[in-house]
């Protein structure tokens, strides 16, 4: 059933907004690198690794230069366009068209680069590979702001992987633990609110069985008890 709500959801959005979604195709092409889309090699269902959609927000060079895969707050290899795609989500919208390949679903883990998957725990690893990564997930309405958590911190890169990673392993796991339509459904609202309005604490209402944070994330992801 998820399937067939994946295809008519993806469709359907990918008519509703192409008022959208052309004019950004054609103001990427007259800026930045004038790349439109990046296609970027991630983790998906069994552990292979697919082609993943995205408008080019960065410099083609990117995954060589600075932190990696890894992106900062203010990363200086961001485009003045990709800014503003990164912030509204914008530029992840081209992954309608791998939902509609059936490389990924509406909601699932989101699908990681290989570095950023190895950072998972094992146990992580073994569960999220269970089901199609997902366009929106429990992990990135929780980790909305990743990026600002990752400038705050003195070394990002191992908060990143010894912090961030192994709880956000624990909601994956708790998403392929309880996934069906209603957590379809209800992470689908819930993503679509946080993008309204991203200071809100709604995920932890809609959802109140997630697995609690640690102490040293509680006040960054905006844990409400």
């Amino acid at each position: 059933m998820q399937r067939i709500l994946d295809i008519l959801f993806s469709g359907l959005a990918l008519l509703v907004l192409s008022p959208l979604l052309v004019p950004v195709m054609i103001a990427l092409r007259l800026t930045g690198e004038g790349e439109i889309f990046y296609v970027q090699q991630r983790v998906g269902r069994g552990g292979k690794s697919f082609g993943l959609y995205k408008f080019a927000t960065m410099l083609k060079n990117s995954p060589h230069l600075g932190t990696g895969t890894v992106t900062l707050k203010n990363d200086p290899r961001v485009l003045p366009l990709g800014s503003f795609l990164r912030k509204t989500k914008i530029n992840e919208l081209p992954q309608l068209l791998n939902i509609l390949f059936g490389d990924m679903s509406i909601v699932g883990p989101r699908p990681q680069t290989q570095r950023c998957f190895d950072a998972f725990p094992p146990a992580s690893q073994a569960q999220i590979v269970k089901v199609r990564p997902g366009l929106s997930g429990i992990g990135s309405i929780v980790f909305r702001g990743e990026e600002d958590m990752l400038h705050a911190s003195a070394a990002p890169e191992r908060f990143y992987d010894e912090v961030i990673m192994p709880y956000k392993g624990k909601l994956e796991e708790w998403y392929v633990a309880n996934q069906g339509l209603r957590t379809y459904f209800a992470c689908i609202l819930v993503t679509v609110w946080v993008v309204l309005f991203p200071s809100s604490r709604v995920v932890w209402k809609a959802l109140p069985t997630l697995p609690n944070p640690p102490r040293n994330l509680a006040t960054s992801i905006q844990f409400e008890n």
